[in-house]
């Protein structure tokens, strides 16, 4: 009788364990999954965007433990998104609905400038908590969460995280922005800057009237008609190269440096996959070339990266780092 009382209990624990399992979609384009919640821990395979996964295990703070195709393994927080809610245990209406009283973050619509000459930006609130970038001198910023006594969640171009108090000054509120679901990174039409193109124009007619001059007045000299058109030629086209024609960019810009985006790899004229060490996953986005700027959209944050030459890119923002051709 006592073994079958216990076996009853064994068997109440273990249904709720599986009502406990949610199920989640992918959002990455290829998540890794690991073999424990370690982010340098062997990658034990891989989950395609869309697909969904079951969670067998939230305790961890940034990693979920995950069931799919009836393997086991850990995957980042960030690169999922929960599409059907735990069925509750037949229990008592107050007990199943204590979990979900968590006060939620309260998050602020005001705007600060930076004081400190170079902010540093955490990724907790937390003094001992990694640096994820840095802030300049009356950068403005968003505060999204001043719930904490000492750090504001902050919200910048290229991403979120934590900063001291003491060092933003508010200046005004901004408005709320309406929340958009199923965001999808694009690229904004860029305006089209003719300055070149009329400056290139008018260095070509002077060119042609300097030819036009020289072989007038060469006297029939071919040696000097012929080094005249030689020279203009070559000036013609560094113009040309330099104003009008469009920079490309192809292969695999990574560094060594401890930053978010570890590499980007240019596939195309407008596509690039890139490396997110943060969050140990792999996006492809689309970027556009506006002069020696490239810009590229992770969801609704903005990554630019200076051109410096054929083989090099100088990261900015949250982005900061020197970027090396391999």
């Amino acid at each position: 009788m006592t073994r079958i009382f216990f076996l009853l209990i064994a068997l109440s624990f273990f249904a709720n364990r599986l009502n406990a399992q949610d199920v989640y979609r992918v959002k990455a384009d290829q998540l890794r999954i690991r073999e424990s919640s370690n982010p340098k821990s062997k990658v034990i395979g891989n989950i395609a965007q869309n697909e969904n996964i079951t969670v067998l295990d939230a305790s961890d703070a940034r990693f979920y433990k995950v069931k799919f195709k009836n393997r086991e393994g850990w995957v980042s927080k960030d690169f999922v998104e929960k599409i059907a809610p735990a069925a509750k245990p037949a229990t008592s209406q107050a007990a199943a609905a204590q979990p979900n009283t968590a006060p939620e973050t309260v998050t602020s619509t005001d705007m600060y400038r930076v004081t400190a000459d170079d902010l540093r930006v955490r990724q907790q609130a937390d003094p001992k908590s990694k640096i994820v970038g840095y802030l300049p001198k009356n950068e403005n910023v968003a505060v999204i969460d001043s719930s904490n006594i000492s750090f504001y969640k902050i919200k910048v171009t290229n991403g979120e995280g934590w900063v001291s108090k003491e060092f933003l000054v508010r200046i005004s509120p901004v408005k709320a922005k309406v929340e958009k679901t199923n965001v999808t990174a694009s690229v904004p039409r860029e305006k089209q800057d003719y300055t070149n193109i009329i400056f290139f124009a008018v260095v070509a007619l002077i060119l042609i009237t300097i030819l036009y001059f020289s072989i007038k007045y060469a006297s029939g000299n071919k040696f000097l008609i012929g080094f005249s058109v030689i020279v203009i030629l070559v000036i013609g086209y560094l113009c040309y190269i330099t104003f009008i024609q469009a920079k490309v960019v192809t292969g695999t810009f990574a560094s060594n440096e401890d930053i978010q985006y570890k590499s980007f790899n240019f596939k195309s004229k407008d596509s690039v996959t890139v490396t997110d060490a943060y969050t140990d996953s792999v996006f492809t986005s689309k970027y556009v070339i506006d002069g020696d700027m490239i810009k590229l959209y992770d969801q609704q944050n903005t990554i630019m990266l200076l051109i410096r030459d054929e083989k090099t890119l100088i990261g900015e923002g949250f982005t900061r780092g020197t970027f090396t051709k391999k």
